[in-house]
């Protein structure tokens, strides 16, 4: 998806994302669990109950057409957001973050969007999103300890993360019985009625139902997946993925405008979403809208679709290095209909971009809802170094921030840890 932002989830620590072209890796799961719950015990003075954890995510292609039920093919990181967390037989919710100062205390009985700010409404909107499914008048009781993992800020869904590691602490912790699509709409109705952020799905369902050694090719329109193999490190090839760290922020502005002009779109074609237009009849349909700007936006939405379905059935008929051009070619075609179509990129994204291409990158593309974040790259593995070289060169000869690089491998979705 195309995430409308990264809200403040507790941050990144040094050893996630190191500045210059080392190359970081993400923090031991079973170490960084262990740490959660001695900070819970810390704050609280007993045990948690548990901790849970789920994983930030990097859309490899299909960029801004999960609000119009399009198809895209994301991975979960193995970098994650964790949660420690108990019950209590109160209906208050006592909050703490590893990475922020003081604690944050709600009512449970009077969660209403709009009442919390920050970071604790992400885990707010969870708890007002599922409380319908806790038996009548049970107590709602919970404390919570938060370590964030996924690099704030990035285009990662650090808010995913935390909304999905919640979901799943409330169904064990309270025995809720929801499947895995549940806490999915949970989470985005968390984000898109309680904190007001208008996300799509994409990194809710990667969040939820990532697979290791595997990227998902997602349906937007029903949220079922299709696994498809992408074992990068078995065939010499890596993916680099570049925060750019120009920050950014789509809670409204730019985010809500290209989402209301893609429904403005599917309006004057009198479909119910852009999934809905043939792309072979690609042409006339744009000649149907009016307005050129419209018109450039249902383009990008309608040849990103068509982009990702093109990439599934690459990777379902063979290895990634089998079909390494052709994958290279769509990915490189992406970020320019994202950058001249749909008009989402700024400075540090292109350069990234076009410094890894010039690097020799088996294409790249920005990734997230653009207006800053990251890119990624499809690097022959013993050159990731030497590309993320390049792109800190090119950033520094520009004068952007100095970039931040690390590998991503393919991680699981959200689940207990201990």
């Amino acid at each position: 998806m195309s995430h409308p932002s990264d809200q403040p989830t507790p941050a990144p620590t040094a050893a996630d994302a190191a500045p210059g072209p080392r190359l970081a890796s993400a923090p031991d799961r079973e170490l960084r669990a262990r740490r959660t719950a001695e900070l819970f015990q810390d704050a609280w003075g007993y045990a948690p109950d548990g901790v849970w954890s789920a994983p930030g995510r990097v859309n490899l292609i299909g960029e801004h057409v999960d609000y119009q039920d399009g198809l895209c093919l994301p991975m979960a990181l193995e970098h994650r957001t964790y949660v420690a967390a108990a019950r209590t037989p109160t209906d208050r919710v006592r909050l703490r973050s590893a990475q922020a100062e003081g604690v944050v205390e709600l009512s449970a009985k009077d969660l209403e969007p709009g009442t919390v700010a920050g970071w604790p409404a992400y885990v707010a909107g969870v708890l007002w999103a599922l409380r319908g499914h806790l038996s009548g008048g049970e107590p709602w009781g919970l404390d919570l300890v938060v370590d964030g993992q996924v690099p704030l800020g990035a285009g990662l869904s650090s808010s995913a993360a935390l909304e999905c590691a919640v979901a799943a602490a409330l169904e064990d912790l309270f025995t809720l019985g929801t499947e895995p699509v549940e806490r999915i709409r949970a989470a985005i109705r968390a984000e898109n009625d309680f904190v007001g952020a208008a996300t799509g799905g994409l990194d809710q369902s990667a969040a939820v139902l990532g697979r290791r050694g595997h990227a998902l090719l997602l349906d937007c329109r029903d949220f079922s997946v299709e696994p498809v193999p992408w074992d990068l490190a078995a065939q010499g090839l890596a993916l680099l993925i570049t925060d750019t760290r120009a920050e950014h922020s789509l809670v409204g502005g730019e985010y809500a405008e290209r989402r209301r002009q893609s429904e403005q779109a599917a309006e004057a074609l009198g479909v119910g979403t852009l999934r809905d237009v043939d792309p072979a009849g690609l042409p006339g349909a744009l000649e149907a809208i009016a307005d050129e700007t419209v018109r450039r936006r249902a383009r990008h939405i309608i040849t990103e679709i068509e982009r990702v379905r093109r990439v599934g059935a690459l990777l379902e008929a063979g290895s990634v290095r089998g079909q390494l051009d052709q994958i290279a070619a769509l990915m490189d075609a992406s970020h320019d209909s994202l950058r001249d179509d749909y008009e989402v990129t700024v400075p540090a994204l292109d350069s990234a971009v076009d410094a890894a291409r010039a690097a020799g990158a088996h294409g790249a593309r920005m990734t997230g809802g653009g207006f800053g974040g990251s890119t990624i790259a499809l690097v022959e593995h013993d050159r990731a170094e030497a590309v993320a070289e390049e792109i800190a060169r090119a950033a520094e000869t520009r004068g952007l921030p100095a970039p931040h690089f690390f590998l991503a491998l393919p991680g699981d979705g959200a689940g207990r840890d201990l």
